[in-house]
């Protein structure tokens, strides 16, 4: 168990928290939320102890054990693949390294066994025996083969090294798992196996991330990091959202009688409590539901960004049709014969295992780059509008003010200091922020000047590879609303499950040896149908 007592933090000249007071208990996943900035990854340096709070304290239970997803990929260029997992089993590895020292000594003493008789008796208590083996299991779980296991980790391209760095956090099942954004990098399949994983783990889960399906599957409760407090609610994402909503709603309505909004709080619950997820703990859930009071509930502080994409100009007939594209990158074929054609006001997702080949594709389709083969043919009324991953490649000159820099997309009616400053306020650049320069921007910020200036732009078909990339929660959902109320076309790619899912009616999965095209499928329509998982793995 975890206690937090009395907590505040003072940052860098800045109080992030104060009067913290929280229990985190074995069973439960704990989703930490709250605006870009309002400390979420700071909290959870300090449960690690790698931060001091200002004042209070941060009680763990003895002898339980915290491990971390790592966030620096290239930390263990030397280490195998093999390594690199057990390393997260501090302890462990250490018994491991010993042994080793020892048994390797040429002139092996009699003080040398008997060290290494203790050490032995520790790794065996510690099941140090079967390490390899469930070191193995996680990473090929995770898509990492057996053949990989002895590479050395710089010899694997960054997604797989991400894969390793999570087997690394999940191996010898932590007393008290830490997880920063551990859904970013991974492919769709990898993310559904983590949240079955999450879903049955006995012990504390505790992670930041701003993926809404993700926090709906795995979390019993948010800790909601607003107005200078951490929260604790009962429930996923999705109960706390409609919570805080709900709690708005009753706030403006000051004069209604108490006796109707106890009723529309209790209609509430019961809807929610009727859908538990994670049956396991779906009954204690139900009564933590229904002890909630009036009180309990509070209005979120968080603002959305208004995103509203408009057309100039209808489609035609026409959309886009690829024919045999082919691309190879540094001697690999990242694109092989891909073939397609998409409808005027379908909204399509490119999905892949290897984000270079969506990355890819994309680019060819925007016409950033030429494919060495094949032809990609647009309707004559079609005019695109492209977000790149990239972000860096949308801002040749950083030394622009926001406002200088949009301007440069503007028509001649759209030219006028009123009407930009307006719109960059509904996109919450207010005040003097629309006069910093580009370079100090933070990556939700430079997402945000993109999409005010796709708006601007007026096109029928947005090209957005990952958006929602860098974006807070509350700017995701109003960039998920937005894209399902466009009445053009779209293509992007992304691996968060409810933006796919909301929004595409066309699947185009792309692997090394072609495509597999589903129209008129939703995206858990897709994941469902067998026949099309055989013919994914066939292109792998």
């Amino acid at each position: 168990m975890i206690t937090v007592s009395d907590l505040s933090l003072n940052f860098s000249g800045r109080l992030l928290y104060d009067d913290v007071n929280l229990k985190f208990t074995p069973g439960n996943c704990y989703g930490i939320i709250g605006a870009n900035g309002a400390g979420k990854s700071t909290f959870l340096k300090l449960l690690e102890g790698k931060l001091e709070p200002t004042t209070g304290n941060i009680s763990i239970g003895s002898n339980e054990r915290i491990s971390s997803l790592n966030q620096d990929h290239f930390g263990f260029e030397e280490f195998t693949v093999m390594e690199t997992v057990i390393q997260g089993h501090k302890k462990l590895y250490q018994i491991m390294k010993e042994k080793d020292a020892i048994y390797a000594k040429p002139d092996f003493s009699e003080e040398d066994g008997i060290k290494a008789a203790e050490l032995e008796a520790e790794f065996a208590e510690m099941d140090g025996w079967n390490a390899e083996a469930e070191a193995s299991q996680l990473l090929q779980s995770l898509g990492i083969p057996e053949s990989l296991h002895d590479a050395k980790m710089s010899e694997l391209p960054e997604s797989d090294k991400v894969k390793v760095l999570l087997a690394q956090a999940l191996f010898g099942e932590p007393d008290i798992l830490l997880l920063d954004e551990p859904t970013n990098g991974l492919d769709v399949h990898t993310i559904s196996w983590l949240e079955d994983f999450l879903a049955d783990y006995q012990n504390i889960v505790i992670v930041v991330s701003h993926d809404r399906h993700f926090l709906n599957q795995v979390c019993t409760h948010m800790c909601d990091v607003d107005y200078g407090k951490i929260k604790l609610y009962v429930g996923n994402y999705d109960f706390w959202l409609e919570s805080s909503q709900l709690a708005a709603k009753l706030q403006a309505n000051a004069n209604a009688k108490k006796e109707e909004k106890i009723k529309e709080l209790q209609e509430f619950i019961a809807r929610f409590s009727a859908n538990a997820s994670k049956s396991k703990q779906a009954t204690s859930r139900k009564k933590q539901l229904e002890k909630i009071t009036l009180d309990d509930i509070k209005p979120s502080s968080r603002k959305y960004p208004f995103i509203k994409f408009e057309m100039e100009r209808e489609l035609g007939n026409d959309l886009v049709k690829v024919e045999n594209v082919s691309h190879t990158i540094d001697g690999e074929k990242i694109l092989d014969n891909v073939s397609f054609i998409i409808r005027p006001g379908e909204k399509v997702a490119l999905l892949s295992r290897n984000d270079l080949a969506t990355t890819t594709l994309m680019q060819i389709l925007a016409g950033e780059i030429e494919p060495d083969e094949g032809t990609v043919t647009w309707g004559q009324t079609t005019s695109q509008s492209y977000m790149s991953k990239d972000l860096n490649a949308s801002f040749d000159n950083d030394e622009l003010s926001i406002l200088d820099w949009l301007r440069q997309f503007a028509t001649k009616e759209q030219n006028d200091n009123t009407f930009l400053r307006g719109f960059l306020g509904k996109m919450l650049f207010s005040g003097d922020d629309i006069d910093k320069q580009i370079k100090v921007l933070s990556g939700g910020e430079k997402v945000r000047c993109i999409l005010a200036k796709m708006m601007l732009e007026r096109a029928n078909v947005l090209l957005m590879d990952d958006p929602t990339n860098h974006l807070d929660l509350e700017s995701i959902t109003s960039l998920n609303d937005s894209m399902i109320d466009f009445k053009g076309s779209i293509i992007f790619t992304s691996h968060d499950h409810e933006y796919i899912q909301t929004i595409a009616n066309h699947i185009i999965e792309v692997g090394p040896k072609g495509i597999v095209d589903r129209f008129d499928t939703t995206y858990d329509e897709f994941l469902a149908l067998d026949s099309v998982q055989e013919q994914v793995e066939k292109l792998y």
